[in-house]
């Protein structure tokens, strides 16, 4: 089972990528916002979620964690498959995804192509309590191919994935890590996960430049006022 690539990036298309692995080209497919980050002849890491049927063997790619889980999560969605689920993440990205199940708004997935009313509406009422979350340590702003040019490419990813002191995210990403703080905080003080997520996104968002302690007291004002 191939979990994850590193080579060079062959030839893009309009939602795949051909990757040359010491001589071997793997095609694999990817959402658009993906593709769009990487550069033909450029060194590139790609997680990879492999799907195996009777008569043919699937290579999805991705350049975070956090796409890859949203992937996994739709495709136990019955009736949507690996393509519906490339063309929701080309759509929205992983924390729009998030805040669209929390908001139980399906005319964000109708961005989506291939996505229509009954599946918009099916994916957020399934989709209602499992909000992906991943490690503030990827909230950086950066992903697995983000890195400086004065590094080695096999230190850069490294770097990439175990440093404990990230460089300072941009302000969206910020914005997203400090909603997964408040979230939590949340959730640990008994409140709904769901409720909890709609909230946060909302008084972070509002707030982006307040501490994380603000913002939970903000948070906990506005569930003491509904």
């Amino acid at each position: 089972m191939i979990a994850k690539l590193k080579g060079t990036i062959d030839n893009i298309g309009e939602d795949c990528c051909i990757i040359d692995v010491n001589g071997v080209g793997y095609l694999v497919n990817m959402s658009s916002r993906s593709l769009s980050k990487l550069r033909q002849g450029e060194y590139a890491v790609l997680l990879i979620e492999t799907v195996i049927k009777e008569d043919s063997m699937t290579l999805f790619g991705f350049q975070t964690p956090w796409e890859k889980e949203w992937f996994n999560t739709l495709t136990k969605i019955q009736g949507v498959g690996g393509k519906v689920c490339l063309n929701i993440l080309s759509a929205l990205s992983p924390a729009q995804l998030s805040q669209a199940v929390a908001a139980q708004d399906k005319n964000s997935f109708l961005r989506a192509a291939g996505v229509g009313p009954k599946l918009a509406a099916r994916l957020v009422t399934e989709l209602k309590d499992k909000i992906v979350t991943i490690p503030a340590e990827y909230l950086t702003g950066t992903d697995l191919n983000t890195v400086s040019n004065d590094e080695s490419s096999e230190n850069k990813i490294t770097k990439t994935l175990s440093s404990k002191t990230p460089e300072p995210p941009q302000d969206t990403d910020n914005t997203y890590a400090k909603t997964e703080d408040v979230t939590s905080a949340l959730t640990n003080l008994g409140y709904q996960k769901i409720d909890a997520y709609r909230v946060a996104s909302e008084i972070c968002l509002k707030n982006p430049e307040a501490e994380l302690g603000t913002l939970i007291r903000l948070a906990l004002k506005e569930f003491t006022q509904q």
